[in-house]
């Protein structure tokens, strides 16, 4: 039986002057309210990821026609004029921060940008958004030794869980990179979903640990906005790995033999 397409849509920063290395990943705050007007126009019930995972867990029903709104590393805008947008549309979402990138004086393989502050994290849960793990460093996990891999999944989950004071249960894989084994890592670690880019909507029969999202470029439109809440304009999951992107990883396990870990992005 086929499943209804489910939009999770994945924002970055939604700033008007984004760094470069981001600006292609960013909405400004005019094109992101009118994208949300969309999302509640299309009549379309939002959830969280924790909806969308106890579904997958056989622990909830999904609404008939549900779209999960998702953030991903955790820019400045977010607990402020961006958490501001969603709550005016009574738009819950799922925030995932990247640690060692909003800790002051710790690192990451981020690019400099504004950030958000850990410490604001209560915030975003005081505005209606869950908060997921985003990793320590953000790197590419499936060119990860497993020692490595284990840290950059375990640690953040237990940072955000001290400074929230509960379980954190969610994870996103930076820049979607996952393979079999960083699937298997996710679930050893403790989290209960990850979610992947795969740039495809998702459906009730998507896999737990590489939920497909659509990830929003500075390029998409409100009618890009409208196709996906139809369940038009792009793949629906599951669906296997492609070989160009089997290859893709193979190359760049080999890059990060030699040079060590590479920014996922």
């Amino acid at each position: 039986m086929t499943t209804p397409p489910i939009p999770v849509l994945l924002y970055h920063a939604v700033m008007d002057d984004p760094p470069d290395w981001i600006a292609e990943f960013t909405v400004t705050p005019r094109d992101f309210r009118a994208q949300l007007d969309v999302i509640v126009a299309s009549g379309r019930t939002p959830v969280t990821i924790s909806a969308l995972a106890g579904h997958f867990g056989g622990r909830s029903p999904l609404p008939d026609r549900p779209v999960v709104l998702t953030f991903d590393d955790g820019f400045a805008d977010l607990p402020g004029p961006t958490a501001d947008a969603l709550a005016a549309r009574a738009l819950p979402a799922t925030a995932y921060l990247t640690t060692g990138a909003v800790t002051p004086g710790r690192r990451s393989l981020l690019p400099p940008a504004p950030m958000m502050k850990l410490s604001q994290a209560p915030l975003l849960e005081r505005y209606g958004m869950e908060v997921g793990a985003h990793t320590i460093t953000h790197p590419q996990l499936d060119t990860l030794p497993a020692k490595a891999l284990r840290r950059e999944l375990t640690e953040p989950k237990a940072v955000l869980e001290d400074v929230l004071g509960h379980e954190v249960a969610h994870l996103a894989y930076p820049h979607g990179y996952n393979s079999p084994a960083v699937r298997r890592a996710a679930l050893r670690a403790g989290y209960a979903s990850a979610v992947a880019v795969r740039h495809a909507l998702s459906s009730g029969t998507d896999e737990s640990y590489r939920i497909a999202r659509l990830i929003l470029r500075r390029s998409h439109t409100v009618a890009d906005i409208e196709a996906w809440m139809d369940g038009r304009g792009a793949p629906v999951a599951p669906f296997p790995d492609s070989l160009p992107t089997v290859g893709w990883r193979l190359y760049r396990r080999a890059r990060a033999r030699l040079k060590g870990p590479v920014f996922a992005g």
